[in-house]
């Protein structure tokens, strides 16, 4: 009866569990008895997820900058311009009165227009004729600035005064590539030296403008030969009337033939690369998917070693009675400190060259929460899936030959 009531003891005895600070304190051993293989390791996963949260971190500041640059500049823009002709040969034109009619469009609030001169640029007239340097000349209303939400950079902008002689503005680009920073200096255009009176900030809506030396429309119609004829037109709306405005231009233009005049929104081109601005980061996101791929590649093969290494602890904690998946949650969350020492490292190394990126372009500082959360969950799912191969190889393991092996 005796002997009965021990073995019935002994079938009752049950392995004790392991507490959470218990697995924690086991799976840390091989990691603090090897720091180096463990920075090694950790480094391909770093370098992985620093790709992936960096590339939409960059994606996501460039796409607030141009955002933020929308807001600026506003989406209630209008161009009107000649639409193409229905014949060849035949060319289109709008009415020398075409500003004072978008004008009384009900729902425009500012307007203003520039027309193209047969005229050249150039520092000196000494300079060939055909160098214009991609500079083109251009008659400018003083309602332009304003309509374009533009600055001067340096100097001054038209008036009812100085529009009526030799003056001319530079667009950002046009001053750059004539070599002037400030006014007071005087260019060739035309026939006669014309002084500069000041030198336009950035347009983003108005490349065109950028890229053109504008003079007054009263100067242009009395030097350089101007139709008073428009090119383009400009125009701002209230935002709620914008839509119907644009509906309206056309007609009002040209009301015997509203397909001569072409409607177009500037901000649109903005628009669309904000909207895009991630397409060309999904390379980047799969290069850094197959560095992760890679890093996991290297934990696997770590947690292999460790396990061959390892032996004589296996054995030992199985003869003392660790259980197979004690074993088994020992390599796992091994595996798992070391996936996730490299998940943290490259979180913050992407987060770091974002903000890095964002100060050398003057951008706002943006990493999506949910990238920096998914990159670590990834390395986590990494290390688990690297780690199951060696614990389970563990825990199979005969604690007689494990002994006898160490």
């Amino acid at each position: 009866m005796r002997a009965r009531s021990k073995l019935k003891a002994a079938r009752r005895l049950k392995a004790a569990r392991l507490g959470f600070r218990d697995v924690l304190h086991v799976g840390s051993a091989g990691p603090r008895a090897r720091p180096v293989r463990v920075v090694l390791s950790a480094l391909g996963i770093a370098i992985g997820i620093a790709t992936m949260v960096a590339v939409v971190g960059i994606s996501s500041s460039s796409q607030a900058h141009l955002l933020r640059e929308l807001d600026k500049l506003g989406t209630n823009l209008l161009v009107a311009s000649p639409g193409e002709a229905m014949f060849a040969g035949e060319k289109v034109t709008l009415p020398r009165d075409a500003v004072g009619r978008v004008a009384r469009v009900d729902g425009v609030e500012d307007v203003g227009a520039t027309g193209d001169l047969d005229s050249t640029v150039r520092r000196s007239e000494k300079i060939p004729e055909d160098e214009t340097g991609g500079i083109s000349v251009k008659a400018a209303t003083e309602g332009l600035l304003k309509v374009l939400r533009g600055r001067v950079a340096h100097g001054s902008w038209f008036n009812a005064a100085n529009s009526r002689y030799p003056s001319v503005v530079l667009g950002h680009v046009a001053a750059q590539r004539l070599g002037i920073t400030a006014p007071g200096q005087q260019v060739w255009l035309g026939d006669r030296y014309f002084t500069v009176i000041g030198v336009l900030g950035p347009l983003p809506l108005a490349p065109d403008v950028e890229r053109s030396a504008l003079t007054g429309w009263d100067a242009s119609k009395k030097l350089l030969g101007f139709d008073g004829r428009p090119t383009s037109v400009y125009e701002r709306s209230s935002d709620a009337t914008v839509a119907r405005v644009r509906g309206l231009l056309a007609p009002t233009i040209d009301p015997e033939n509203p397909r001569n005049v072409q409607v177009t929104d500037p901000s649109s081109a903005l628009q669309a690369k904000a909207a895009t601005e991630g397409a060309f980061s999904t390379l980047l996101l799969g290069l850094g998917g197959i560095a992760l791929l890679v890093g996991g590649v290297g934990v696997a093969n770590t947690m292999i070693i460790s396990v061959l290494e390892r032996r004589h602890e296996i054995g030992l904690r199985r003869s003392l009675g660790a259980t197979r998946g004690q074993i088994r949650v020992q390599f796992v969350t091994e595996s798992l400190l070391l996936s996730g020492l490299g998940g943290a490292a490259g979180v913050a190394l992407g987060a770091a060259a974002t903000a890095a990126y964002a100060a050398s372009g003057d951008l706002p500082w943006v990493v999506p929460p949910w990238s920096m959360a998914g990159g670590f969950a990834a390395t986590l799912a990494i290390g688990t899936v690297a780690g199951l191969y060696p614990a389970v190889r563990a825990a199979r393991l005969s604690p007689t030959l494990a002994l006898q092996a160490g």
